[in-house]
């Protein structure tokens, strides 16, 4: 096992061979693309990788991630301490090979002879796991002072349902 840090490029085929495991704490400040999502760019990405061969020798990587972000909560328009977290399992091919020999719940991650961008790949799927709409969970957030519930919408008339109709045609045995 290696502990950190996590090194930027690796050629996946050779840890998988030595059934190599990385673990470390990156800086969310190394991740510009995510950063321009959030409030504050402060705080760790947690990592582990571990390379392995599976039955049929494909070399596989497992990615584990997790980190804390901030972002503005969409309900409350204020600002949201949001756990991110994400477990990914790749097999590792070259180019061009097909997808149908391979078990499911692998993606398929193509590798060449160049080495695999190990930080791309980490920003990548962080970018994946944010929420589309942030938001507090429902008990901690409150509304913003002009939304307040007006009495109307309280005291609300029930309406007849206008499908009544077409309900009481279809039990008539003349039409």
């Amino acid at each position: 096992m290696i502990n950190a840090p996590i090194p930027p490029h690796v050629d996946p085929r050779k840890l998988a061979d030595r059934g190599i495991t990385l673990t470390g704490e990156l800086p969310l400040s190394d991740f510009s693309r995510v950063c321009e999502l959030l409030t504050d760019t402060a705080g760790l990405v947690r990592v582990a990788f571990e390379f392995s061969r599976d039955e049929q020798k494909v070399a596989v990587m497992q990615l584990k991630l997790e980190s804390e972000v901030r972002m503005i909560c969409q309900r409350c328009l204020d600002e949201a301490v949001i756990p991110v977290s994400g477990e990914y399992l790749y097999a590792i091919v070259v180019p061009g090979t097909e997808e149908l020999h391979f078990p499911q719940g692998y993606d398929v991650l193509e590798v060449g002879e160049e080495p695999l961008d190990l930080l791309a790949l980490i920003e990548d799927e962080l970018l994946l796991s944010l929420p589309i709409v942030p938001m507090h969970p429902p008990e901690e957030c409150q509304q913003p002072a002009g939304l307040i519930e007006s009495e109307t919408s309280k005291n609300a008339v029930t309406r007849s349902n206008p499908f009544s109709v077409l309900a009481q045609l279809k039990r008539d045995p003349n039409v």
